[in-house]
């Protein structure tokens, strides 16, 4: 209460801001500042916040429905990696080269390209020249950066911090006027409670009042088993296990509701979002760990987390290290037909056979 109350304060630093990006994409829309559009199907999958939205589980769902009919790529500009440039990842890439997201793509599909570059206008036509077999290029977290105008927008926003409900940065969390809302085609409210009633989805949708050409989705998390980050061996998280759990994620309240089911407690070593570990980080991991007084007790971090720790396999050998994975899914049935959506995008944009 009290952090809101300060940043409330912050509340004429958000007016400047919001003005200035008002002003930017006010520049865009009268063709001021420039738009490059591509003949060729691009997703973007992005928000109006700072994260937390489930992006990248997201573009999991996507390269899932997608990877088996159609040659896809993505797209990232590769926050926090040491290097600068267009890349694609291969073999030997770490996420220190990458990013961590961008990783964690290439690590689950391997027959995907991947690719980052701080300039998708720039990085899109490098990407379709060294892979010319690409048939969809998924932009991951691109909605706010206007110089590439992608097919299809899908924006995300998290059902317990509605854009609707949220301030310009600092005051609140949103990068980008809630008017920018207007580009999107799909709006996806995520982080849904599973047994969101239909009262409350209907609300929702006349909250965020949607244009007739846009869609509006809810989504829930899934939590998949938790499996060993070197040795890949699976596990049920029961009761009475001893949890430490470790992660550097923007938004972490939905892991630790699902902890808080599944397990009788947890101890918690929260880092920032997209944070890189040191060996300090480890020292401190491991005597926390061993403070757990539990006679099973396991590590717990995220899949976006756990390419940043793979790097010290050597120093975790002995330690129990399990990574949870995540997947959306959509509330009210409504599956089909975003998968539908989605396809037929594609699709359209499908040379005719000669």
């Amino acid at each position: 209460m009290l952090l809101k109350s300060f940043r409330y304060l912050l509340l004429p630093i958000s007016w400047i801001y919001g003005g200035i990006i008002w002003l930017r994409n006010k520049l865009y829309d009268k063709n001021i500042l420039k738009s490059a559009s591509f003949n060729f199907p691009v997703i973007c999958v992005g928000n109006l916040a700072t994260g937390g939205t489930g992006k990248t589980p997201m573009t999991e769902y996507l390269i899932r429905l997608l990877k088996s009919d159609f040659k896809t790529a993505t797209l990232s500009r590769g926050y926090k990696r040491k290097t600068v440039g267009f890349a694609i990842a291969n073999e030997e890439t770490t996420a220190l080269e990458i990013g961590d997201e961008p990783m964690q793509f290439h690590q689950k599909f391997p027959d995907v390209t991947v690719a980052v570059g701080e300039e998708r206008v720039v990085a899109i036509p490098q990407l379709l020249h060294q892979r010319p077999e690409t048939q969809v290029i998924i932009l991951d977290d691109a909605f706010q950066h206007r110089q590439v105008k992608a097919g299809l927008n899908i924006l995300l926003t998290d059902y317990a911090n509605l854009y609707t409900r949220d301030f310009i940065l600092p005051a609140g969390d949103l990068r980008d006027v809630r008017s920018s809302n207007k580009r999107a085609n799909i709006i996806i409210v995520t982080k849904c409670k599973a047994d969101l009633s239909e009262t409350e989805k209907n609300a929702i949708i006349s909250e965020i009042k949607p244009a007739a050409d846009q869609s509006v989705y809810f989504t829930t998390i899934v939590y998949g088993n938790a499996y060993h980050l070197f040795t890949k061996s699976t596990i049920n998280i029961k009761h009475d296990y001893g949890i430490l759990l470790v992660c550097g994620i923007a938004n972490p309240r939905p892991l630790k509701e699902h902890l808080t089911r599944h397990a009788d407690s947890y101890d918690m070593i929260r880092y920032p979002d997209h944070h890189i570990f040191h060996s300090n980080d480890l020292t401190d991991i491991k005597e926390q760990f061993k403070k757990i007084n539990a006679n099973k007790k396991i590590i717990l971090t995220t899949e976006k987390d756990a390419v940043r720790l793979e790097k010290f396999e050597k120093e975790l050998a002995d330690f129990p290290v399990y990574v949870v994975p995540i997947e959306h899914q959509f509330l009210f049935n409504k599956d089909d037909e975003f998968n539908s959506t989605i396809i037929n995008f594609i699709k359209s944009f499908k040379k005719p056979d000669k």
